[in-house]
């Protein structure tokens, strides 16, 4: 169950919350199954849904409704949203004035279900997508070209020498980003500067755990 609350004070890891409505403690109690209650926060920025977000859902959504063969596009938006609802626990929300915050959650999971489901875009979708830090992780974890979309491997920023061993290499010296062949070898014949230059790319740094979960180096 959901409830709203504004921020009062911040204190390190004490945060104080003023409900819009007052609680009924045993229901809080019952609800929490006995067990300390919790509460999960999301902070809005108060911004309503803008024409790129609104464009990008929609035609991720159309790419959706074609690539699974039975939903009538019509029909696409509100299973997706079902869907989303449904797996997040988000309160309803309608994409004519949800907020940003609303907005960006909203693509970021539409996002992650396309690439986890493999999910094919067309150029015009692909080049409507955010180019972030969040981004450039789906396409690593994915193995998509970050430019194109197309299957890719991982790219290191400073070049690996010939005769070098990968596997020996200190991973945690380089910036990455996934690139298919075609494009690796546009990287290798133009030089880095240049190419990051002409795509717009701002290849990630990973710590440890990311580098790990994305299976990269030893």
């Amino acid at each position: 169950m959901k409830f709203l609350a504004k921020i009062k004070s911040i204190k390190g890891n004490d945060i104080t919350l003023e409900m819009n409505d007052e609680l009924n403690n045993l229901r809080i109690v019952k609800l929490s199954n006995g067990k300390q209650p919790a509460v999960e926060i999301e902070v809005s920025d108060g911004r309503s849904i803008s024409v790129d977000q609104r464009s990008k859902i929609y035609a991720l959504i159309a790419e959706i409704s074609e690539w699974s063969g039975y939903m009538v596009d019509k029909e696409a938006p509100g299973i997706m949203k079902w869907k989303y609802l449904t797996e997040t626990g988000k309160q309803m929300f309608s994409l004519s004035n949800c907020t940003m915050t609303q907005a960006n959650n909203y693509l970021s999971w539409l996002l992650d279900f396309c690439f986890d489901n493999d999910v094919p875009f067309t150029t015009r979708t692909w080049d409507m997508l955010p180019n972030d830090y969040a981004m450039q992780l789906r396409c690593l974890e994915h193995r998509k070209c970050c430019i194109c979309g197309k299957h890719a491997d991982v790219a290191h920023v400073e070049a690996v020498g010939m005769g070098r061993n990968r596997k020996h290499i200190n991973h945690s010296k380089y910036y990455f980003m996934a690139l298919c062949r075609i494009h690796h070898m546009e990287q290798h014949r133009i030089g880095i500067d240049s190419f990051l230059q002409r795509y717009h790319i701002k290849p990630v740094k990973l710590d440890d755990e990311d580098r790990k979960k994305l299976r990269i180096g030893g």
